[in-house]
């Protein structure tokens, strides 16, 4: 009787000590669990904490930052030309950057698809100045020699398009002579007084600030749109993120959007505190910046009028150039609406 009790009170204990066990290892289990969670909490801290790294072009698309360039979610390079900025892209040494419209094109098929484009951040910033008062509309610019920079670019496919439309042959209507620098066409301009030189904002501003017997006779901009019916919009800058970011950052990205339209609105509301920051980070003078931001063109355009605008102005440059959007235009993947 006695052994049976003790056998009893054995197989007890041990049941017991299982008991233990197990609990001890459920414990284990429980904080391992826990210890993950912690992990995987500091992991997504440390990832939303890590800033987003942005580039830029030293004018109109630096300038619609403003208002972001001292926040510390963003690290920002800027740049005086989108060569800098193309193997920054590709090589994936910043995730968002502000790029001519053409060239976000060229990226997509260069990439193998793996750039996408937020938003149109410029319209035309292109601007026909001359000296005195002739210019008054397109068709005065019959037998005038036209003295622009940008050759193979945009400019030249942007200015050809516009007199086309409007019914001027660029090749025997009037004579456009190329310069390689934008000072170039100012120092023509004083040499030929008859002539018209195709410049950019903000640099117009500086020309003019300099010069006063120059003035803008022509918006580049507002001729094109009344040369077209397909909603399409001359466009010269747009942001745009590697897909790689963009699929794992999305929260990051809607707020960088975000951020970046209520800079947008920043700057062409308060031209006088955008250009303290423009000035301060030496993206062009304080001066300048005041006067030149109302003619900038600064926006933030996203969604279904961004890819309407964009992609009629791709078209167009793909039937006069096809090398100018990389051989052709991007498909819908391209455009990125949220």
């Amino acid at each position: 009787m006695k052994k049976r009790r003790l056998a009893a009170w054995l197989m007890v204990l041990c049941l017991c000590a299982a008991a233990l066990g197990g609990c001890g290892a459920k414990e284990e289990d429980k904080k391992a669990d826990t210890a993950k969670e912690e992990q995987a909490k500091k992991d997504d801290k440390a990832k939303s904490q890590t800033p987003i790294k942005v580039g830029a072009l030293k004018g109109p698309t630096a300038m619609g930052m403003a208002q972001m360039l001292d926040d510390n979610q963003y690290e920002f390079t800027i740049s005086v030309s989108p060569d800098e900025i193309v193997p920054m892209i590709v090589q994936g040494q910043v995730d968002i950057a502000a790029v001519p419209a053409n060239l976000a094109a060229v990226l997509y098929q260069k990439t193998q698809k793996q750039v996408n484009v937020l938003a149109v951040n410029t319209l035309g910033i292109l601007y026909l100045v001359e000296n005195g008062n002739s210019i008054q509309s397109v068709e005065d610019l019959k037998g005038k020699t036209i003295y622009a920079s940008g050759k193979g670019a945009t400019p030249e496919y942007a200015l050809n398009s516009v007199l086309t439309a409007h019914g001027i042959d660029p090749l025997s209507d009037v004579t456009i002579e190329y310069k390689s620098e934008h000072a170039e066409v100012v120092a023509a301009l004083a040499a030929d007084p008859t002539a018209v030189g195709l410049l950019p904002q903000p640099f117009v501003t500086t020309a003019v600030m300099k010069n006063d017997q120059l003035r803008v006779a022509l918006d580049l901009n507002e001729l094109w749109e009344s040369g077209t019916e397909d909603g399409s919009r001359l466009v010269t800058g747009v942001a745009v993120i590697r897909k790689g970011f963009l699929e794992e950052h999305p929260k990051e990205v809607k707020a960088f959007m975000d951020a970046y339209r209520k800079s947008v609105d920043f700057v062409n509301e308060d031209t006088q505190a955008a250009a303290e920051i423009i000035g301060n980070h030496d993206i062009i003078a304080k001066e300048v910046a005041v006067k030149a931001i109302p003619e900038c063109s600064i926006v933030f355009v996203e969604g279904k009028e961004m890819k309407t605008m964009l992609s009629g102005y791709l078209n167009t440059l793909l039937g006069q150039n096809p090398e100018t959007v990389g051989g052709a235009v991007p498909d819908d993947d391209f455009y990125y609406a949220r």
